[in-house]
């Protein structure tokens, strides 16, 4: 297969207000308004969207809740910056919006006139709001809030929390047992709450009822954390029964992946029902059918593994007869929405280097993809059209109107329009070669801003992280090639085996294989790039990347450092060994050798493991990792760094106190690219080449 995929967003995008200022930089791109959660008004004529802008000053981003038509026409902010709002859900009628805000300490839900006005405070609880979603009728509201399982399932559940909260404040000890592991989840020592689902009624007046827990005996969280929403549960159509999905804690939580979708009558009358008590592996994203006869929801088939396909299920709810929607259709789901004629389900996925849109017929299964050029960021349904929030490698996020099936594609918001018109990109291509075992691997280049022919520059070699994932036609907030384009690099990265979006079994070919395939894929995409590119200097290239990627660069660091002029990790893995101890998510680490722990197959952890071969490091090497990071903890950045420094290795050591497995404050993301591009020149330095 050859093929070279055209960047098609440009063509969309506002013509550019003269030549550009300046190449883009970190401060572009920290300062760009971020659009994101289409919400289409039950009428089909206006749009609700989120808006994120950066308060440089204060170090942090801003939400709020901003309006559009769903034919285009000028944005108007619905909430003020200060309320900071965000989630916005439009009401049955239309007439309202809820939303999310902080409100003395507290996050908790709020409403406001769709035509505008002043916001009023729906609830007042002492606990944060997580997340809700309104009922059909807009009578009531579901809700997550984090309780104490023992405070029990009465309405005093939310007192009996809040009073053992205040218990700790006022103790002077800060010590703190634990009897079960899963002490510590992503950025956040557990404290022994569970998220849990709640049910409210919405007054006449439109004030918030007391909170009735729905979720009762369940040991889980409801949504998942650490990045769950309301998308992981639903109303039925007539409101009266809510599906939820779970995964049950146990002694077992860090090393399942068994999540189950629960039903429960909405006015808590009986217990959680589980409906897929079947299968032992992953099942979520409920989502019943307009009509109430259906139930459809998401299901992957392998037990500890999370990076399974996603596949679409389908329960008649009065016979009990399932059925997978789209058994032939390669690729992994995400959550669905469903047509108002009940016959087409939409759904967004990874192919070919993007994150695509596409609609499945209910009945054959068939799979069409809607979206060309770009990454569907969301999207919502109407009756009559779609509402994409879209980027692409040269455009961050806007909203775009298209018909049911994709067609007549036009543009409704150009929120970041005068700050584009300014910036100069690298232009992006995509190309494919023969990589390990024979297959077609995918990879991309991006030339450097001011590209003038007849000249090499020096390059970024980024590989992405997840492993399961792909770097993709998508405008990305930490790892994105044009801050490198626009420093005078050219970018080249690969999606090697391992990656999503090419298919299943493309996607397996990494587990248990961390240093093989994927290393030959990276090596063979080189090559292939330093032979069709011609304006790329392989003598000046470094290479750079984060989680799996940070593991790949202490990997080659010592099994293929002959390339590279230098190496940037970031949260990698450096001791598969200790890692294995370590990481709070065991289910990932086991799954990818062979589902087996360190002490039962300790030469599957050895076999690919960076520390095994530090006496044959000789490349500099900067070292990257946030302290808050529990997926990868700092002693793994620490440990690489030491083994630098002990083998006299030019290396440095940037700790981010307050970050996580990313780095997400704007002062810290320039400190973060600041030093990564100082990085890059200083062993890259030298005179420009040209071709011959």
């Amino acid at each position: 297969m050859k093929t070279v995929l055209a960047v098609a967003m440009a063509a969309l995008a506002p013509a550019l207000a003269g030549a550009a200022s300046h190449p883009f930089n970190v401060h572009d791109l920290v300062m760009m308004q971020r659009v994101s959660d289409p919400q289409l008004s039950p009428d089909g004529r206006s749009v609700a969207f989120a808006l994120r802008q950066t308060d440089y000053e204060a170090n942090k981003g801003k939400n709020g809740i901003w309006l559009v038509g769903a034919d285009g026409g000028k944005p108007r902010r619905l909430t003020d910056v200060g309320l900071n709002a965000s989630s916005a859900r439009w009401s049955p009628d239309g007439g309202q919006l809820y939303f999310l805000a902080p409100s003395k300490g507290s996050n908790q839900l709020w409403r406001i006139d769709a035509k505008g006005g002043s916001p009023l405070q729906v609830s007042t609880l002492t606990l944060d709001v997580g997340s809700f979603k309104l009922s059909p009728d807009g009578k009531q509201v579901l809700l997550s809030l984090e309780v104490f399982p023992d405070c029990g399932a009465d309405a005093d559940v939310i007192a009996c929390t809040q009073g053992k909260l205040d218990a700790r404040k006022a103790d002077k000890a800060t010590g703190t047992v634990y009897d079960k592991i899963f002490v510590r989840h992503w950025d956040t020592w557990a404290d022994g709450r569970r998220s849990q689902l709640f049910i409210a009624d919405i007054g006449s007046d439109g004030a918030l009822g007391a909170p009735r827990l729905l979720s009762k005996a369940i040991d889980g969280d409801v949504p998942s954390k650490p990045f769950g929403d309301d998308s992981e549960y639903a109303f039925a159509a007539d409101g009266h029964t809510v599906y939820f999905n779970v995964r049950i804690a146990g002694m077992s939580e860090p090393w399942s992946t068994n999540f189950d979708i629960y039903s429960v009558p909405a006015d808590g009358s009986g217990e959680p029902r589980n409906l897929t008590a079947d299968n032992p592996a992953w099942d979520g994203y409920p989502l019943p059918s307009r009509d109430g006869k259906t139930l459809y929801w998401l299901a992957m088939k392998r037990a500890g593994f999370e990076a399974d396909r996603f596949g679409i299920m389908a329960l008649d709810l009065a016979s009990g007869e399932r059925r997978e929607v789209a058994p032939a259709w390669d690729r992994s789901a995400s959550a669905l929405t469903e047509s108002f004629d009940g016959k087409t389900l939409y759904t967004a996925s990874d192919d070919w280097g993007e994150h695509a849109l596409f609609a499945i017929d209910v009945r054959t299964g068939k799979a069409s993809r809607l979206s060309k050029g770009g990454n569907v960021a969301g999207f919502a349904v109407g009756r009559k059209a779609l509402v994409l929030a879209r980027q692409d490698l040269r455009h961050p996020t806007d909203l775009y109107r298209a018909d049911l099936t994709g067609k007549g594609l036009r543009q409704l918001t150009q929120v970041n329009a005068q700050a584009l018109s300014g910036i100069g990109f690298g232009e992006p291509e995509f190309f494919t070669f023969k990589g390990y075992g024979g297959d077609t691997v995918q990879g991309y280049v991006v030339k450097p801003v001011g590209y003038r022919p007849g000249r090499k520059y020096p390059v970024a070699f980024i590989v992405h992280g997840g492993p399961q994932g792909a770097m993709t036609n998508d405008f990305h907030y930490r790892w994105n090639p044009q801050t490198y384009a626009g420093q005078g690099f050219a970018v080249v990265t690969i999606n090697f085996h391992g990656s999503t979006g090419y298919g299943q079994k493309f996607t397996d070919a990494i587990s248990g294989d961390w240093g093989g395939a994927p290393l030959e894929d990276l090596k063979l995409g080189w090559a292939a790039a330093l032979k069709k590119y011609s304006y790329l200097d392989g003598g000046r290239a470094c290479a750079l990347g984060a989680s799996y990627g940070g593991y790949m660069m202490y990997w080659m660091a010592g099994v293929w450092n002959e390339p590279w002029k230098c190496i940037v990790s970031h949260d990698g893995v450096f001791d598969s060994r200790m890692m294995s101890y370590s990481t709070e998510e065991l289910w990932f680490d086991e799954w990818e050798h062979d589902g087996k722990t360190q002490y039962e197959a300790p030469e599957l952890y050895e076999r690919f493991n960076p520390v095994n071969h530090v006496k044959d490091w000789r490349v500099p090497l900067l070292v990257v990792h946030g302290e808050q990071d529990f997926r990868i903890p700092l002693e793994q950045g620490l440990a690489a760094f030491t083994a630098a420094q002990r083998r006299g290795i030019p290396s440095q050591f940037l700790r981010f106190p307050d970050e996580n497995h990313w780095v997400l404050k704007p002062h810290n993301s320039v400190l973060w690219h600041d030093t990564v591009n100082a990085w890059l020149k200083r062993w890259t330095a030298g005179d420009a080449k040209t071709t011959r």
